[in-house]
């Protein structure tokens, strides 16, 4: 009896087939299929108003599609059995452009909160991950006193990051990961992100419109336009689609930023 098509092959984290997204009469998504292997780091890229961020926001259950499948880990990510929705939702975080913390909670309770959701940790616990977390991300224990106003912006990516990490998702979902950010912040953000995925191993899947954050991260490129993804693959893959916003968003900033990078 010979084996089924898909025996052997790797569940991928991301699978997106048929993808379609319309509020009320604008459709934003048309037919989009995307898959996202284990440990890829995906860089999705389109112009103003394309879909991206909604894209994002569908594939960590913020959103609903209006048609179509979305499957995280080969699991539907809007599933109705609450129990396993909490675990698969535990699997993966988010960092939103501008960190989205909890203004009224001190650095240590955001990271804390995502722990102290589960209630399985006593406080003793969740005081050594906090901890763990936030040298992760090269801040100190005095850090965690700190409330989120008091924060510069390369501290509240950090904080962010820290709080995104704290389940150890497999999946992290950026959106913008550097806005904000002056040049030798984003380099020292992106260089830190680098250094935790090549430790931990999860899967990236992120927003960005700055070529050096994508140099620097992405090891495939997606690119959402005319509703749909119009090319994806390796940089030279994706380079080699002759597509308007590809040619005129890569055109000479894409491979300055590479050179860029790789000399650094």
């Amino acid at each position: 009896m010979s084996a089924p098509p898909d025996a052997g092959r790797a569940v991928p984290v991301i699978e997106i087939r048929g993808l379609c997204t319309r509020f009320d009469d604008v459709l934003v998504h048309q037919y989009i299929d995307l898959d996202v292997g284990a440990g890829q780091m995906l860089g999705l890229v389109g112009g103003s108003g394309s879909g991206k961020t909604t894209l994002l926001r569908e594939i960590v259950g913020l959103l609903a599609p209006s048609a179509g499948t979305l499957k995280l880990f080969g699991q539907a990510v809007l599933d109705d059995d609450r129990k396993r929705s909490r675990a698969l939702r535990r699997r993966f975080g988010m960092l939103f452009q501008q960190g989205a913390l909890f203004s009224a909670l001190s650095v240590f309770d955001n990271i804390a909160f995502p722990l102290r959701e589960l209630r399985t940790l006593d406080e003793a616990m969740i005081r050594d991950l906090v901890l763990l977390k936030l040298a992760m991300v090269e801040l100190e224990p005095r850090h965690g006193a700190l409330m989120p106003a008091e924060l510069s912006g390369g501290m509240v990516k950090r904080v962010a990051l820290a709080r995104a990490l704290s389940l150890e998702p497999e999946l992290l979902v950026f959106d913008e990961p550097t806005a904000g950010l002056d040049p030798d912040l984003a380099e020292s953000f992106v260089n830190l992100i680098r250094l935790l995925q090549r430790e931990l191993g999860f899967t990236v899947v992120m927003v960005t419109h700055d070529l050096a954050t994508l140099t620097g991260l992405a090891t495939r490129l997606a690119v959402l336009a005319d509703k749909t993804i119009v090319a994806c693959g390796t940089a030279a893959e994706v380079l080699a689609v002759d597509h308007p916003f590809i040619r005129n968003f890569f055109a000479s900033g894409y491979a300055a930023a590479a050179n860029r990078q790789a000399a650094n």
